[in-house]
This record gives C-alpha cells, sequence and structure tokens, in this order.
C-alpha cells in the first residue's frame, strides 16, 4: 500500500482538528435526555422531597457563571442537572462517610432562562430533590 503525502497531511489535520472538539461536544454526542440521566442515576427509584437545599440566584445577569450551592445532612451523592441546557448534566458531588459537610458550591453555565435540578442519593438509598428556577438575561452556552 502507497501512502501519498496527501493522504498523511488529510489525515493529520482530521486528527488534529477531532482532538480541539470540545469535551462536551463528545459527550452529548449519545443524546442522552434529563430524564435519562435522572433515570441511570436513580436506578428508577422514586424521588421525594426532603432535606435537601439548593441555592440558585433568582436572576442571573451572566449566564456564563451563574453560582449555585447545595446542601444534604445524608446525602452520599448530589447530582445537578440544568434542565435548559443542550448537556442537561451538570456535575455530580460525591461524599464519604468522612466528609464533615455534605454541601458543595460552584459556577454553571446556564443557556437560557431554566430550571436547575438537585437529587441526593442519602445513606439509606432513598433520593430527594430540589428545583429552582433561574432567569437568566444574558445567555451563557450559545443562547
Amino acid at each position: 500500500m502507497k501512502i501519498s503525502r496527501r493522504k498523511v497531511v488529510v489525515l493529520g489535520m482530521s486528527a488534529v482538528s477531532a482532538s480541539l472538539l470540545p469535551l462536551n461536544l463528545l459527550a452529548q454526542a449519545d443524546g442522552q435526555s434529563a430524564e435519562d440521566i435522572v433515570k441511570e442515576f436513580t436506578g428508577g427509584a422514586n424521588i421525594g422531597s426532603g432535606d435537601i437545599m439548593l441555592t440558585t440566584p433568582e436572576i442571573a445577569e451572566n449566564g456564563n457563571t451563574v453560582p449555585i450551592s447545595v446542601e444534604s445532612k445524608k446525602a452520599i451523592a448530589i447530582k445537578i442537572l440544568a434542565l435548559g441546557n443542550p448537556g442537561p448534566d451538570v456535575v455530580t458531588f460525591k461524599f464519604g462517610p468522612l466528609s464533615a459537610t455534605r454541601s458543595a458550591s460552584t459556577r454553571i453555565r446556564l443557556r437560557k432562562t431554566q430550571d436547575v435540578l438537585a437529587i441526593a442519593k442519602l445513606e439509606d438509598g432513598s433520593f430527594i430533590q430540589d428545583i429552582q428556577k433561574v432567569k437568566v438575561t444574558i445567555g451563557g452556552c450559545g443562547g
């Protein structure tokens, strides 16, 4: 098999361009919806309400950096979803038995005005949720 210089250049450029794709685009290629992500996290279990507090701003002036925090005293894992984003799965925080606090905070990107959902898996295997609406005045994810 004879490989020309043109084929080498084309293959090299293809490899470079594929490596420059943002990882979130590659992750979104599977097309998981928010319902699928929730079902995968909970295993299809019922989700109640209770000892979980999601704190978000009521109005975010810039969707690129929206501060959020979440807390649950008995959580072993908390998943955050931005239901209006193209890729709704934002982050999953995991807590060990020796965690001093079971709370976390971060900044997330929101495409538009939408609901932010926090689901906590508790020590006994049950699930609870809290949901907050965030009004975005300037879009962050291409909006």
